[in-house]
């Protein structure tokens, strides 16, 4: 165990036994700390973003150290990481021990004390969390899911969600999304050539409705209607 204490230098393979015994050893710390400290990182890639910038950094900071070592250890925790993905998609099991399973926080307007401590938040990071997705009232929440992501899912009761046409089962028209045919006075003629125009039809249009010129125009819309949008320099 000699990798792990203090010395001059490390052979390679001591270089690999280090890397492989801290990637580790972060990975136990990471599922302890739980999923908030994770944020909004999945466990691998929490571990792996943590990891990587202080190994490089070290070396570069410090004349006295070696950037081989860095370099080895650096090759070793993406090669884990890797092997760590390929697991969590092949065998379930390992999935299960790595990704957290969903937490059940708020039931049919209640509070559930033991998810909330299951989760290790409080109570006024629940409220918080719900004020971000415009919740006033938890008393509406059919369900709200700590996710292993730290993200909360949230699910109102089907009397205060929001009336949509599909409720009425009213007809609407498809989504149409505009495309950018102008863009820093710059026309994007790939984007102009889809929606079968050309740019003597763009530079008449700015004149005509505008009053603009095409060095005048920040932003430029156009949908399948042919409704052009236009922002202008100010």
């Amino acid at each position: 165990m000699d990798f792990l204490q203090s010395q001059e230098s490390l052979t390679t393979i001591e270089w690999i036994l280090r890397a492989a015994v801290a990637f580790v050893f972060l990975v136990i710390v990471a599922k302890v700390l739980g999923q908030r400290a994770i944020s909004q990182l999945r466990l691998l890639d929490f571990v792996i973003a943590l990891v990587i910038g202080n190994v490089i950094a070290h070396p570069l900071s410090d004349e006295n150290l070696g950037l081989e070592g860095s370099v080895i250890t650096t090759i070793v925790l993406v090669i884990l990481y890797i092997g760590g993905i390929f697991m969590v998609l092949k065998w379930p099991r390992f999935r299960r021990l790595l990704t957290s399973k969903p937490i059940i926080l708020v039931q049919d307007g209640k509070i559930l004390i033991k998810g909330l401590n299951k989760a290790k938040i409080s109570i006024d990071v629940l409220l918080e969390e719900l004020r971000e997705e415009k919740v006033s009232d938890v008393n509406k929440v059919a369900l709200a899911i700590w996710e292993a992501d730290g993200k909360i899912s949230v699910f109102m009761h089907p009397k205060h969600e929001p009336i949509t046409p599909a409720t009425f089962q009213t007809e609407v028209e498809p989504f149409d999304f505009p495309k950018t045919v102008i863009k820093e006075g710059i026309i994007n003629y790939k984007e102009l050539k889809q929606m079968n125009k050309d740019k003597d039809w763009i530079v008449s249009s700015l004149r005509s409705k505008y009053q603009a010129e095409l060095k005048n125009v920040l932003l430029a819309t156009l949908d399948s209607k042919d409704k052009l949008n236009v922002f202008l320099y100010k």
